[in-house]
Protein backbone atom coordinates (compact mmCIF):
# COMPACT_ATOMS: atom_id res chain seq x y z
CA UNK A 1 0.00 0.00 0.00
CA UNK A 2 2.48 2.17 0.86
CA UNK A 3 4.61 1.12 -2.20
CA UNK A 4 0.97 2.49 -4.25
CA UNK A 5 1.16 6.10 -2.36
CA UNK A 6 4.18 6.75 -3.28
CA UNK A 7 3.84 5.71 -6.95
CA UNK A 8 0.55 7.79 -7.05
CA UNK A 9 2.81 10.59 -5.53
CA UNK A 10 5.18 10.49 -8.10
CA UNK A 11 2.67 10.58 -11.16
CA UNK A 12 1.18 13.42 -9.60
CA UNK A 13 4.21 15.47 -9.33
CA UNK A 14 5.35 14.51 -12.50
CA UNK A 15 1.68 15.95 -14.32
CA UNK A 16 1.97 19.24 -12.44
CA UNK A 17 5.29 19.44 -14.39
CA UNK A 18 4.15 18.31 -17.19
CA UNK A 19 1.14 20.91 -16.73
CA UNK A 20 3.55 23.60 -15.76
CA UNK A 21 5.47 23.25 -18.65
CA UNK A 22 2.17 23.86 -20.85
CA UNK A 23 1.90 26.60 -19.08
CA UNK A 24 4.82 28.02 -19.58
CA UNK A 25 4.72 26.90 -23.60
CA UNK A 26 1.60 29.06 -24.06
CA UNK A 27 2.67 32.35 -22.23
CA UNK A 28 5.49 32.06 -24.49
CA UNK A 29 3.79 31.74 -27.19
CA UNK A 30 1.14 34.23 -26.23
CA UNK A 31 4.18 36.97 -25.67
CA UNK A 32 5.28 36.00 -29.12
CA UNK A 33 2.35 36.75 -30.54
CA UNK A 34 1.17 39.95 -29.04
CA UNK A 35 5.05 41.29 -29.88
CA UNK A 36 4.52 40.27 -33.74
CA UNK A 37 1.05 41.87 -33.44
CA UNK A 38 3.03 45.21 -32.09
CA UNK A 39 5.64 45.23 -34.66
CA UNK A 40 3.29 45.18 -37.36
CA UNK A 41 0.99 48.09 -35.76
CA UNK A 42 4.34 49.97 -35.27
CA UNK A 43 5.35 49.97 -38.94
CA UNK A 44 1.70 49.80 -40.05
CA UNK A 45 1.75 53.56 -38.53
CA UNK A 46 5.09 54.96 -39.67
CA UNK A 47 4.01 54.29 -43.00
CA UNK A 48 0.70 55.88 -43.02
CA UNK A 49 2.47 58.65 -41.06
CA UNK A 50 5.34 59.03 -44.06
CA UNK A 51 2.16 58.36 -46.83
CA UNK A 52 -0.19 61.48 -45.02
CA UNK A 53 3.48 63.77 -44.62
CA UNK A 54 4.22 63.01 -47.91
CA UNK A 55 7.96 64.07 -49.75
CA UNK A 56 9.85 67.05 -49.74
CA UNK A 57 11.98 68.60 -52.11
CA UNK A 58 15.32 67.26 -50.04
CA UNK A 59 13.67 63.60 -50.64
CA UNK A 60 12.75 64.17 -54.41
CA UNK A 61 16.71 65.17 -54.62
CA UNK A 62 17.41 61.78 -52.92
CA UNK A 63 15.63 59.75 -55.20
CA UNK A 64 16.46 61.47 -58.80
CA UNK A 65 20.02 62.72 -58.66
CA UNK A 66 21.49 58.86 -58.28
CA UNK A 67 20.50 57.86 -61.66
CA UNK A 68 21.58 60.81 -63.14
CA UNK A 69 22.74 58.45 -65.74
CA UNK A 70 19.76 57.70 -67.13
CA UNK A 71 19.00 60.79 -68.33
CA UNK A 72 21.97 61.24 -70.23
CA UNK A 73 21.96 61.11 -74.32
CA UNK A 74 24.80 59.43 -76.55
CA UNK A 75 25.96 59.85 -80.03
CA UNK A 76 28.57 57.57 -81.36
CA UNK A 77 30.97 58.85 -83.96
CA UNK A 78 32.94 57.67 -85.78
CA UNK A 79 35.44 59.46 -88.61
CA UNK A 80 38.65 60.27 -90.21
CA UNK A 81 40.57 62.82 -89.36
CA UNK A 82 42.97 64.65 -92.26
CA UNK A 83 45.85 66.74 -91.19
CA UNK A 84 47.97 69.08 -93.35
CA UNK A 85 50.70 71.82 -92.25
CA UNK A 86 53.76 73.38 -93.41
CA UNK A 87 56.62 75.04 -91.93
CA UNK A 88 55.44 79.21 -92.71
CA UNK A 89 57.65 82.47 -92.96
CA UNK A 90 55.55 85.44 -92.07
CA UNK A 91 52.40 83.51 -92.82
CA UNK A 92 53.64 81.66 -95.68
CA UNK A 93 53.81 78.27 -96.53
CA UNK A 94 57.62 77.14 -97.46
CA UNK A 95 57.33 74.06 -100.02
CA UNK A 96 58.28 70.80 -99.67
CA UNK A 97 57.66 71.30 -95.96
CA UNK A 98 54.37 69.79 -95.66
CA UNK A 99 53.38 67.06 -93.30
CA UNK A 100 50.43 64.97 -93.20
CA UNK A 101 48.18 61.88 -92.12
CA UNK A 102 44.88 60.62 -91.62
CA UNK A 103 43.15 59.39 -88.65
CA UNK A 104 40.71 57.15 -88.61
CA UNK A 105 38.86 57.03 -85.10
CA UNK A 106 35.48 55.93 -83.21
CA UNK A 107 34.19 57.86 -80.18
CA UNK A 108 31.17 59.05 -78.23
CA UNK A 109 29.72 62.41 -77.30
CA UNK A 110 26.94 62.60 -73.81
CA UNK A 111 24.77 65.57 -72.97
CA UNK A 112 22.74 66.05 -70.32
CA UNK A 113 20.87 68.10 -67.56
CA UNK A 114 22.64 68.02 -64.30
CA UNK A 115 20.10 66.82 -61.90
CA UNK A 116 22.17 68.22 -58.71
CA UNK A 117 21.15 71.63 -59.93
CA UNK A 118 17.71 71.68 -60.98
CA UNK A 119 15.18 73.39 -58.16
CA UNK A 120 11.91 71.49 -56.92
CA UNK A 121 8.96 72.80 -55.32
CA UNK A 122 6.73 70.52 -53.43
CA UNK A 123 2.97 71.30 -52.23
CA UNK A 124 1.05 67.93 -51.46
CA UNK A 125 0.39 65.68 -54.59
CA UNK A 126 2.12 68.63 -56.30
CA UNK A 127 5.56 68.90 -58.15
CA UNK A 128 7.28 71.80 -59.59
CA UNK A 129 10.61 70.39 -60.91
CA UNK A 130 13.26 73.45 -62.52
CA UNK A 131 15.79 71.84 -64.90
CA UNK A 132 19.24 74.05 -65.47
CA UNK A 133 19.93 74.05 -69.18
CA UNK A 134 21.17 70.70 -70.96
CA UNK A 135 24.78 70.62 -71.25
CA UNK A 136 27.66 68.57 -73.46
CA UNK A 137 29.22 66.27 -70.47
CA UNK A 138 31.79 63.96 -72.35
CA UNK A 139 33.41 63.95 -75.59
CA UNK A 140 35.83 61.13 -75.99
CA UNK A 141 37.73 59.46 -78.89
CA UNK A 142 38.79 55.73 -78.15
CA UNK A 143 42.48 55.79 -78.32
CA UNK A 144 42.41 52.16 -78.91
CA UNK A 145 40.29 52.29 -82.24
CA UNK A 146 43.12 55.00 -84.00
CA UNK A 147 44.10 53.88 -87.17
CA UNK A 148 46.62 55.94 -88.83
CA UNK A 149 47.40 56.56 -93.11
CA UNK A 150 48.68 58.07 -95.40
CA UNK A 151 51.53 59.43 -92.42
CA UNK A 152 54.27 62.30 -95.00
CA UNK A 153 57.79 61.25 -94.38
CA UNK A 154 58.99 64.56 -94.36
CA UNK A 155 62.58 64.87 -93.19
CA UNK A 156 62.35 68.90 -93.19
CA UNK A 157 59.23 68.55 -91.25
CA UNK A 158 58.52 65.37 -89.11
CA UNK A 159 55.55 64.53 -88.02
CA UNK A 160 55.24 64.61 -83.81
CA UNK A 161 52.92 63.78 -80.97
CA UNK A 162 51.88 67.18 -80.51
CA UNK A 163 50.42 67.14 -84.11
CA UNK A 164 48.37 63.98 -83.58
CA UNK A 165 47.06 65.79 -80.29
CA UNK A 166 45.91 68.94 -82.29
CA UNK A 167 44.12 66.89 -84.56
CA UNK A 168 42.24 65.28 -82.37
CA UNK A 169 41.43 68.42 -80.18
CA UNK A 170 40.03 69.73 -83.00
CA UNK A 171 37.83 67.24 -84.29
CA UNK A 172 36.51 66.63 -80.48
CA UNK A 173 35.17 70.56 -81.37
CA UNK A 174 33.80 69.97 -84.59
CA UNK A 175 32.27 66.67 -83.04
CA UNK A 176 30.59 68.99 -80.32
CA UNK A 177 29.46 71.72 -82.96
CA UNK A 178 28.13 68.59 -85.16
CA UNK A 179 26.04 67.39 -82.38
CA UNK A 180 24.54 70.73 -80.77
CA UNK A 181 23.71 70.99 -84.95
CA UNK A 182 21.88 67.11 -84.77
CA UNK A 183 20.20 68.77 -81.39
CA UNK A 184 21.52 66.75 -78.97
CA UNK A 185 21.07 68.92 -76.22
CA UNK A 186 17.16 69.02 -76.91
CA UNK A 187 17.46 64.95 -76.85
CA UNK A 188 19.13 65.52 -73.55
CA UNK A 189 16.43 67.96 -72.09
CA UNK A 190 13.76 65.67 -73.05
CA UNK A 191 15.14 62.63 -71.48
CA UNK A 192 15.73 64.58 -68.48
CA UNK A 193 11.76 65.25 -68.24
CA UNK A 194 10.95 61.60 -69.59
CA UNK A 195 12.86 59.73 -66.85
CA UNK A 196 11.55 62.97 -64.08
CA UNK A 197 8.17 61.80 -64.75
CA UNK A 198 8.39 58.42 -64.44
CA UNK A 199 10.30 58.96 -60.93
CA UNK A 200 7.49 61.05 -59.73
CA UNK A 201 4.46 59.65 -60.66
CA UNK A 202 6.31 56.17 -58.84
CA UNK A 203 6.47 58.17 -55.83
CA UNK A 204 2.34 59.47 -56.31
CA UNK A 205 2.61 63.04 -56.95
CA UNK A 206 -0.61 63.90 -59.25
CA UNK A 207 0.71 67.31 -60.83
CA UNK A 208 3.85 67.12 -62.47
CA UNK A 209 5.05 69.89 -63.95
CA UNK A 210 9.06 70.17 -65.89
CA UNK A 211 10.20 73.54 -66.72
CA UNK A 212 13.26 74.64 -67.78
CA UNK A 213 15.42 77.40 -65.98
CA UNK A 214 15.31 80.91 -67.31
CA UNK A 215 18.42 82.13 -67.01
CA UNK A 216 18.57 86.45 -67.35
CA UNK A 217 21.09 88.03 -69.40
CA UNK A 218 23.34 89.54 -66.73
CA UNK A 219 24.03 93.38 -67.33
CA UNK A 220 27.05 94.98 -68.35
Amino acid sequence: MQKFLTFKKSALKQSFVIIRKRRISLVTLFFILTTLLLAILLITNIFTKEKEQGYDSSTVLNRVVPIQELALVKYNYSGVIGYKDFIKIMKINIPLTEKSFLLKYNGYIKAGVDFKNMKVEVTGKDVHISLPKPKILDTLIDENSISVYNESMNAFNPIKISDYNEAIVKEKNTMIQDAIAQGILNDANKQAELVLTAIMKDMGFENITIAQEITLPRPN
